[in-house]
């Protein structure tokens, strides 16, 4: 089923019953909930705060699928549809469960486009990528793992409110602890890279971070245009920085782009260059605009998949250039449990690998799934903002061998949900869980959270900044990808001329530069428009 849908619940006397159990399981998780937004933790045996004890953490409520209208009403089950046809999932479904992603390369790679002037393909754009590109003040776990903070608020459109389930891990303390790195840089130097702001710019920002990278840290240097190259083997740090610096500016750009070779021959690297208690992972550095040998994400890591789950080794992928190829990279770290970012200039170069370089490349997370349940006595309809290609069956969230994401230290996970409330709604609204496993261990963990209805009182505009922030950029995600008939528009959506106005006061009021590039991304767009 598409979660990507909107969900239309169904008040029924199956309902009703399920509205029992729901409040049975709620008030046994009340013991273990504080509050709104909160953690009932207790301590385990590694010091970490988790709520995997004797009597488990509140379950996300198992709503059955499939339609029960019908019973009640006689009416005719199935699909409904909305006022332009667009096909409703069958309804009741009151859960939602995806993949955690922390990819930010859809945003990235818009703003590099809206610069040059022209509009981002709409299917490029990712709401998901917008959202989880700024900052945001959820409270963090003391240990590994996650905290849930749930909150709310009303846009202008009737009964239609923005839900953000945030999930956070403890902070990245750069001088703190945190296994070796093994790190093997797989770079594109095909004859496309030779483009400024391409392959000098890679090798720039392995340069600096080699710098910033420890003594017990190794790296590994694999190369390809039409055929790949292991330019340097896994190599301690140590005394050898100088020649990893040497290997790494001696590099020029050759012919065409054999990615599916340079990432078969980057994964084989890393497993002869394979350290025990490090974390292993494969850093690829491309434009992704394979052009020779094997050009799909799956089949390509079809013939790595044996190195990649038996030694855990993930992939970070790092898209540069003007012309870009976002699916094939975006596809690839899916597949490779890891995620992309995109950089465009030294500045966003040096931000990636110096001051986000702990969560770049350690993990304090594994196969790490959410779960949202929507309470069906307060809840009529509702939508999850993006996360198109992170679905997960709902009977798999606590099947540990169906993957998830992979989160590093000082990561938040943003998941935003268009709510449409039932008519004088109140209590219960939705209860989310976030389940993933040890990155040593694999020992799996669960931590819940949950809102009640009165959190969406306030109306978006006088909530908190970071909220407004987060609407904002997916609003922007909005409207960016119409064009493409298979997204609605959201509720609440707002001109690109009044969301520049809105970005630009949160801007001033933040004071963060990052909220100050969103409102010139939109004013560009503003501009391309017209």
């Amino acid at each position: 089923m598409g979660k990507d849908h909107i969900r239309t619940a169904a008040v029924t006397t199956r309902g009703r019953r399920l509205r029992a159990t729901l409040l049975a399981l709620t008030a046994a998780g009340a013991m273990l909930l504080t509050g709104c937004g909160s953690n009932g933790e207790s301590d385990s045996s590694d010091g970490s705060k988790s709520r995997n004890d004797a009597t488990g953490p509140l379950p996300a409520p198992a709503y059955p699928s499939g339609s029960a209208q019908g019973e009640q009403n006689g009416e005719q089950s199935g699909e409904q549809q909305d006022d332009e046809g667009r096909e409703f999932a069958p309804s009741p479904d009151y859960l939602s469960t995806f993949a955690l992603d922390v990819d930010t390369a859809s945003y990235g790679y818009a703003k590099r486009t809206l610069a040059d002037g022209r509009m981002p393909d709409p299917s490029t754009v990712r709401p998901e990528e917008f959202v989880n590109s700024f900052r945001q003040d959820y409270e963090r776990p003391e240990g590994n793992g996650f905290s849930v903070t749930i909150d709310g608020a009303r846009t202008e459109d009737e009964d239609w409110s923005l839900v953000r389930v945030g999930l956070a891990t403890r902070a990245d303390e750069e001088d703190g602890e945190r296994p070796p790195a093994a790190l093997t840089f797989v770079l594109d130097v095909s004859g496309s890279m030779a483009e400024p702001g391409r392959l000098d710019l890679a090798k720039d920002s392995l340069g600096v971070m080699t710098d910033r990278l420890r003594d017990d840290d190794s790296v590994a240097l694999v190369t390809f245009s039409d055929e790949a190259e292991t330019v340097l083997p896994m190599t301690r740090l140590g005394d050898n920085r100088g020649r990893v610096h040497y290997a790494i500016d001696s590099l020029e750009p050759q012919s065409s782009t054999n990615l599916g070779a340079g990432v078969e021959t980057g994964y084989a690297t890393a497993t002869e260059g394979l350290r025990k208690g490090a974390t292993n992972r494969v850093v690829l550095v491309s434009d992704a605009l394979a052009n020779t040998g094997d050009t799909d994400a799956d089949t390509i890591l079809e013939r790595i998949e044996d190195n990649r789950r038996e030694h855990g080794i993930t992939l970070f992928g790092v898209g540069v250039g003007s012309d870009y190829g976002d699916a094939l990279m975006e596809r690839l770290a899916d597949k490779g449990d890891g995620h992309t970012t995109y950089v465009s200039d030294t500045e966003g170069a040096r931000k990636v690998f110096c001051e986000e370089l702990p969560q770049n490349i350690d993990l304090t997370a594994r196969d790490a799934k959410a779960q949202v349940a929507f309470d069906p006595q307060t809840v009529e309809q509702f939508r999850l903002i993006g996360y198109d290609n992170r679905q997960v069956a709902d009977e798999d969230f606590r099947n540990d061998q169906v993957d998830g994401g992979e989160i590093g230290p000082g990561h938040t996970v943003t998941a935003l949900y268009a709510v449409r409330t039932k008519p004088g709604a109140s209590g219960h609204l939705a209860t989310a869980s976030v389940r993933w496993q040890d990155p040593d261990t694999r020992t799996p963990h669960e931590e819940s959270g949950q809102v009640e209805a009165t959190a969406l009182e306030r109306s978006l505009w006088n909530s908190s900044d970071r909220f407004q922030v987060t609407a904002v950029a997916a609003y922007f995600a909005d409207a960016l990808r119409q064009g493409d008939d298979r997204w609605p528009r959201l509720p609440g959506s707002l001109p690109l001329s009044e969301l520049e106005s809105r970005a630009d006061e949160l801007a001033n009021s933040t004071e963060d530069k990052a909220v100050r590039e969103l409102a010139d991304a939109i004013e560009a767009a503003t501009r391309a428009e017209r």
